[in-house]
């Protein structure tokens, strides 16, 4: 798994709202979570309020109430909303290397480089294609075709 269940939901519940753009009526919560198979609807409240904060949805409370897209779907990346939920931290390096005391522990260093290497070009590029894809793109290719007989 690329992604967290976090990173997941967020993305959906932002598509969902990117898909509702303009509209008067926010979104309530039971309706995103139902509409894409979200189990819990603590979690999905949680993942919105961080979504919140970082301003990319806004709330109304109330029993009409729900969540609005704060911002144009073309203005916002699924890189805006993994970092809103997952942070911008990239873990994997180590921070406190040994002095390696044997030529097998240079070895397995060598291979503990080449892991790191790859892994920090495979999270370029990871952040590249989240920075390029725009909510609105996703919306505009998950609709369906509409036929009129």
């Amino acid at each position: 798994m690329l992604f967290s269940a976090r990173a997941e939901y967020a993305c959906l519940a932002m598509l969902e709202l990117a898909a509702q753009y303009g509209s008067p009526k926010p979104v309530p919560l039971t309706d995103i979570a139902n509409k894409h198979g979200i189990p819990s609807s603590r979690f999905l409240v949680q993942i919105l309020i961080q979504l919140n904060k970082a301003g990319l949805v806004t709330s109304t409370r109330g029993a009409a109430g729900g969540y609005h897209i704060a911002k144009r779907p073309a203005d916002i990346t699924l890189g805006d909303v993994v970092a809103a939920v997952e942070g911008t931290e990239q873990a994997g390096t180590r921070t406190n290397p040994r002095k390696p005391a044997s030529p097998l522990a240079v070895a397995l260093d060598d291979v503990w480089e080449r892991i790191r290497v790859a892994h920090d070009e495979f999270l370029k590029a990871q952040a590249t294609v989240l920075k390029q894809t725009t909510l609105a793109q996703l919306v505009d290719s998950g609709q369906p075709l509409q036929y009129v007989i």
